[in-house]
């Protein structure tokens, strides 16, 4: 079979699985499995690398909290400089929790419940990401009761194809996201209504995992030609924000480089006299984190191979819900290593519950160690506790040395808020 292609995760010469300079195996003596593990060093090379490709305009990058909300992920960004992006009082509490000054936060989320959006208010985060007419409405009514200004961007839906899975697809007219074209221009001639709001910019996300730089330009350029028309309307916008959703390689294929990206993209930006916002998430943790897992059995139904692991859907829900692919290879490897095609599948009771079908993968005995790649985004955040099962540990590597950043659940975790 063939290896998920890492400079972060390797075999070195005993032929075992590293994370940077650290054994896999020695991390599972410690944890047990299943268990999540991040390369610190990978978080930081890909955030530099986004930030460089866009040196020539004046930006901010903002880590959407979405993909991975592990405090000490979030700091990792934080300290490089990143601003946060929260989507929940939940994300903002873990944000407060990483060390995140409430200034460095935007706020955003197609449903905003009240509390929230007093939160963002009291706290004074950089500003609120509105979706909707009548959530602009109630931001206005509770800054009016708070005598506050609220600092407002409109999310505005550009109807552009992400050519994407349709679960992940948030750019056209048909999702829930954002507000139409024409129904932003309405607000927008209107901003001087809205006597406790100060519009201070645009905002698109089209989707997530897009594998071609065409859907970001056909965007941006709607989004700049909408900037514009904006600014007739004689209102000073501090900020243009372009969103994520660059996609990543989970099976080796080809997407295209953030360099590619800001090309792409980049003549539309030279033009705005404002700052550029990005919200990566995927992009910026995905290939950084591996689920590592254990072989409880191997069984045949007829023909068909099982190998049947300690993880589940609960633990990763991606292969369940989007037939998401991840390449799944041992942890120990060996010039004996025989291939077979077979069903990877977790303890949970759903037939649902599996992370590749019908795969090619090297034969592993009951007690092997299987390590399912490109976990680092939209995994743990995804997990629960179906079955009454534990979530697993995570742990951040960082060169020869690793910590453990969050322990596995116990049981009295599962029942410390029932009576």
């Amino acid at each position: 079979m063939d290896y998920f292609k890492s400079s972060y995760f390797t075999y070195k010469q005993d032929n075992s699985l590293y994370c940077e300079e650290t054994p896999v195996k020695e991390i599972i003596n410690k944890t047990g499995t299943p268990v999540y593990i991040y390369s610190k060093k990978f978080f930081e090379d890909r955030y530099k690398e986004f930030s460089e490709a866009f040196k020539e305009v004046k930006h901010r990058i903002f880590y959407s909290v979405k993909a991975n909300f592990n405090i000490n992920v979030v700091k990792v960004f934080y300290n490089l400089g990143s601003g946060i992006d929260v989507n929940s009082e939940g994300e903002f509490y873990r944000a407060l929790k990483a060390g995140v000054k409430p200034e460095d936060m935007l706020m955003t989320g197609v449903g905003k419940i009240p509390d929230e959006i007093r939160l963002a208010l009291e706290k004074n985060m950089l500003m609120i990401k509105a979706e909707s007419e009548e959530e602009i409405n109630l931001i206005n009514e509770i800054a009016g009761k708070m005598n506050k200004k609220a600092p407002v961007a409109v999310r505005v839906n550009p109807d552009v194809n992400p050519q994407t899975h349709p679960y992940i697809s948030t750019g056209l007219s048909q999702n829930k996201f954002g507000i139409g074209v024409e129904e932003a221009e309405e607000i927008f001639k209107r901003h001087e209504e809205y006597n406790h709001i100060s519009f201070t910019g645009i905002d698109m996300h089209i989707g997530s995992q897009i594998t071609t730089t065409e859907p970001f330009a056909e965007a941006v350029s709607k989004l700049y030609e909408f900037y514009e028309k904006v600014k007739s309307f004689g209102i000073k916008l501090e900020h243009f924000d372009v969103g994520g959703g660059i996609g990543v390689s989970y099976n080796n294929e080809r997407s295209f480089s953030v360099k590619e990206y800001a090309e792409a993209i980049i003549p539309f930006l030279k033009k705005l006299d404002c700052e550029v916002f990005f919200e990566p998430g995927r992009f910026l943790t995905a290939n950084g984190g591996i689920l590592v897992t254990k072989v409880l059995y191997n069984k045949k139904n007829n023909l068909k191979n099982f190998i049947i692991v300690d993880a589940a859907m609960n633990d990763l829900l991606r292969p369940s819900i989007y037939s998401a692919y991840h390449h799944i290879q041992p942890v120990e490897i060996s010039k004996d290593d025989k291939d077979i095609i077979a069903d990877v599948v977790g303890p949970v009771c759903e037939s649902g519950d599996f992370f590749a079908k019908e795969r090619t993968i090297t034969e592993i005995k009951s007690g092997g160690l299987l390590a399912v790649m490109s976990a680092g985004a939209y995994g743990m955040v995804m997990s629960s506790n179906y079955n009454g099962r534990r979530r697993p540990a995570e742990v951040l590597v960082d060169g020869n040395k690793f910590k453990v950043i969050r322990s596995r659940e116990t049981f009295e975790h599962l029942l410390y808020d029932e009576v």
